[in-house]
């Protein structure tokens, strides 16, 4: 038997095809299908012509199924049935869902914003876990490969050709020392940035940061006597030297007392920062990662109380 060329079958016939079987009524048939009644009757001679037999004939009490059509009204309903299903928004239960979400984060997010998601989850969604993992350079490849889930980035960091963003909360700069360093006392300017030596924060190990291109517009330079990819050890060295360093207000807050630090407003006005998440193109559809994405912003807002949402930055 020739194997029929599907591509050359006018799909759009089977709907009506449906309605026909199940009414078999050309003028009820094409109220139900929102045409118009010769509309419907072009429909059928075309679905005859197609399927070489007459589909309804006239009986006694109107028009009947033939063998062939009676033979094909559960086998349309299953495959229309299973179309609709395929093309249907995917359905998600929090409540039911199982799934480890893997997000690049720093411990800046896994200690200021975490514990307040998975209280949310052990609530919502006892089935999800979490796994943090590292930056590194490769990690937008990580996404791309589907590694990774989600990365915690900032508003200014650029985005690969792929990648999607949405923002999440907002943090600010501040100029971090140890109460009692020699430079306390009084309001820096970017020309002490060369004064003192710094503690850095390398996430992607490119070196690269924001920071030191303004410094170096200005000809400054810093002298880096450790660098880390963990701000709470960033914060432990600051609070123990005379170095100094620049990250999150609110996580170098969160740590003040802990670690004997002063907080001060940076030597630059320009000092927000909006923090976004970041995912692949290719799990834009996903449900589980849109319904966390919404749950990380609801999260981030509550945590500040009505207040501008702020967050630890990368």
């Amino acid at each position: 038997m020739r194997e029929l060329n599907i591509s050359g079958v006018d799909l759009n016939l089977l709907p009506p095809l449906l309605t026909l079987l199940r009414r078999r009524n050309v003028t009820h048939a094409a109220n139900d299908a929102g045409l118009s009644q010769p509309a419907m009757s072009r429909a059928l001679a075309r679905l005859r012509a197609l399927l070489g037999d007459p589909l309804l004939v006239r009986g006694n009490r109107g028009y009947v199924l033939t063998p062939r059509a009676a033979a094909l009204l559960p086998l349309l309903e299953s495959t229309l049935g299973g179309v609709r299903a395929l093309l249907a928004p995917a359905a998600f239960d929090p409540a039911v869902a199982v799934r480890t979400i893997r997000l690049a984060a720093t411990d800046t997010h896994a200690v200021l914003l975490l514990p307040a998601v998975l209280a949310r989850l052990a609530v919502e969604a006892p089935g999800i876990d979490l796994r943090v993992e590292s930056y590194g350079p490769d990690l937008i490849a990580r996404i791309e490969r589907g590694d990774l889930d989600l990365a915690f980035a900032t508003s200014a960091t650029p985005l690969p050709p792929g990648a999607m963003s949405a923002p999440v909360a907002l943090d600010r700069l501040a100029l971090v020392m140890r109460r009692g360093h020699p430079a306390a006392a009084h309001d820096w300017t970017l020309a002490d940035y060369g004064r003192w030596p710094h503690v850095g924060i390398s996430l992607l190990g490119d070196g690269a940061s924001d920071l030191d291109a303004r410094l170096a517009a200005v000809g400054v330079r810093r002298r880096f006597a450790l660098v880390t990819p963990y701000f709470t050890a960033a914060l432990a060295a600051v609070g123990s030297s005379d170095c100094v360093t620049t990250l999150s207000a609110r996580f170098a807050e969160f740590y003040a007392d802990q670690f004997d630090l002063l907080v001060k407003p940076p030597p630059f006005t320009d000092s927000d920062i909006g923090i976004t998440i970041v995912w692949s193109d290719l799990r834009n559809g996903d449900p589980v990662l849109a319904w966390f994405r919404a749950l990380l912003t609801e999260v981030a807002e509550n945590l500040n109380h009505g207040e501008p949402q702020k967050v630890p930055i990368m």
